[in-house]
């Protein structure tokens, strides 16, 4: 799966450029034009990197920067168009990872994000784990108990994305658009054809219990049982 961006920027022009230029660079990328709504998005998206505007109608982008520290490690890159060092220095403090000041130079732009995530990625663990199932991201082997799951690759895309969110309601827009990277239109069944083959994988045995479970009406949670 390609890295995925976040882009909070309220100029229209701008944003647009950046989803072009990001796109091309092979990210899977969102954007959305006020500062609630990037707060939203965050959340929900679990993005691995966040290119956040500094001024922002709704929400400035030093309280989405705070907010999101609450929770979450990702690597934020804001954009201002203030150049005082005071300024600069109020978005590092509110958790941004590093800051750009427009108008900027799109090469450096993605020199800083290829950075950012590359530096992200270095500190990122390379092993999941929930209940006795345990995931190695590098090898790309997946284990429960002692036995080796033979998943496909888009079998493991979805196991990791799980894991990465336990004990919380996935709907299936979330889950194609994370794991397959396009847009639902609330026809296909990819996604029940995946978890049926997956609940059968990591039951090996009868005394197993099942980790996936289905939340009619709303989506699909790795749980365990009695949570």
């Amino acid at each position: 799966m390609s890295n995925s961006i976040l882009v909070v920027e309220d100029d229209p022009d701008l944003s647009l450029l950046l989803q072009l230029e990001l796109q091309a660079e092979g990210y899977t990328v969102k954007v959305v034009q006020d500062g609630m709504q990037g707060l939203i998005e965050a959340r929900q998206m679990q993005p691995d990197l966040l290119v956040l505007d500094r001024s922002l109608p709704r929400m400035d982008g030093l309280e989405v920067c705070r907010r999101i520290r609450q929770t979450s490690r990702i690597p934020i890159l804001m954009l201002t168009s203030f150049d005082q060092i005071e300024e600069k220095v109020e978005g590092l403090d509110a958790g941004a990872n590093d800051y750009l000041t427009k108008p900027f130079h799109i090469d450096e732009l993605l020199a800083r994000i290829r950075a950012l995530l590359r530096t992200y990625q270095e500190q990122a663990p390379t092993r999941l784990s929930f209940a006795d199932l345990e995931l190695d991201l590098l090898s790309r082997q997946a284990q429960r108990g002692k036995s080796t799951l033979n998943l496909s690759a888009k079998e493991f895309d979805l196991l990791v994305f799980f894991l990465r969110h336990p004990n919380q309601v996935l709907p299936k827009s979330r889950i194609i658009e994370a794991v397959w990277e396009w847009d639902y239109n609330g026809e296909d069944n990819i996604v029940e054809v995946y978890i049926h083959n997956l609940r059968k994988k990591l039951k090996r045995t009868s005394t197993q219990p099942q980790l996936l479970h289905t939340v009619r009406g709303a989506g699909y949670i790795l749980r365990e049982p009695g949570a």
